[in-house]
């Protein structure tokens, strides 16, 4: 976990109208912007998590902040201002659990391509380019999900997911989760 100067804000949970629409683009790239990411940094490492899209602390921007392991276990510690998300022509899928700080406490397997990438700007409006294997490439995939205002737990069954949010309302919340949600 790395050190930041952001102060961590209130984890959104699953239900909240910002959650389930689409993020506007972000058009300032100024010092209220960098503040914006060093918080979403800090409530990210305060909620345990490895990865944060804007939406989850409540601002309808299109941002994401990550601290997650590629396939090889070589973390990457990232923000990608504007996000499109580049997946394969020919996708490999994995099956993996998968968990989400808006949906506390709960997990589900769901199948994600293994390979991914990121195009966007960082905080100063230059392009970036990120490529992701593992869970890396998970990552992305959930937060670009979050910015279009979709949840891991829509990608779901009614049923299951369902069950899940009941579950999941009686959970505490921020700070009770395990490493690795999103």
């Amino acid at each position: 976990m790395e050190t930041r100067s952001g102060t961590p804000r209130p984890i959104t949970r699953y239900g909240n109208p910002v959650l389930h629409r689409r993020c506007a683009p972000v058009t300032e790239f100024d010092d209220a912007l960098a503040a914006l990411i060093e918080d979403m940094f800090a409530s990210m490492y305060a909620a345990h998590g490895v990865g944060l899209a804007a939406n989850q602390i409540g601002v309808d921007a299109r941002i994401f902040v990550v601290d997650c392991p590629d396939a090889t276990g070589v973390h990457t510690v990232a923000h990608v201002v504007n996000p499109v998300l580049h997946l394969p022509d020919q996708r490999d899928l994995v099956l993996d659990s998968e968990g989400c700080l808006s949906v506390p406490g709960e997990r589900a397997d769901l199948a994600r391509a293994a390979t991914a990438s990121v195009t966007g700007f960082d905080r100063h409006g230059a392009p970036i380019r990120l490529d992701g294997t593992g869970t890396l490439a998970r990552c992305f995939q959930h937060e670009v999900d979050h910015l279009e205002g979709l949840a891991y737990v829509d990608r779901l069954p009614a049923r299951q997911r369902k069950k899940m949010l009941t579950a999941s309302a009686e959970h505490p919340g921020v700070g009770a989760g395990t490493d690795g949600e999103w």
